[in-house]
């Protein structure tokens, strides 16, 4: 697969994500929103930093089982609870993703959601992928 990330200079300069994504691949792998669950089907952590590291952790399993790794991901979109909170803690939940991701970011969008399908949950993230 091959992936280029484009940010026009015309637009404002991106943090956390590229504006666009041009990728190239034989397979599309469309992922599911992803909470804090756990092996048990609860939701784990009470903080947005610690909901965030699971459900990204969890997006990226599933990725992985798939076949795909973190830099074929060509778009992922954050559903928050409360995207007051989630800038406060973005520079925490950006050391979350270049630790789990790294420095390629996919085209990103972040929305706030009045409530999540488990009501304990504060954050979920679906994406897709373009593998080789």
């Amino acid at each position: 697969m091959t992936t280029e990330r484009v940010n026009p200079p015309g637009l404002a300069p991106p943090t956390g994500f590229s504006h666009a994504v041009v990728a190239s691949g034989s397979r599309v792998v469309f992922l599911a929103g992803q909470t804090a669950l756990d092996g048990d089907g609860k939701v784990a952590g009470a903080t947005l930093p610690e909901q965030f590291e699971r459900a990204l952790t969890n997006l990226l399993a599933a990725l992985t089982a798939a076949g795909g790794t973190p830099s074929d991901l060509a778009r992922v979109t954050v559903y928050a609870t409360d995207v007051a909170a989630y800038r406060a803690h973005a520079p925490e939940l950006g050391r979350l993703w270049r630790k789990l991701v790294g420095r390629d970011y996919p085209a990103m969008a972040v929305v706030e959601v009045v409530r999540l399908w488990d009501e304990e949950a504060l954050v979920e993230l679906d994406g897709f992928a373009v593998l080789p």
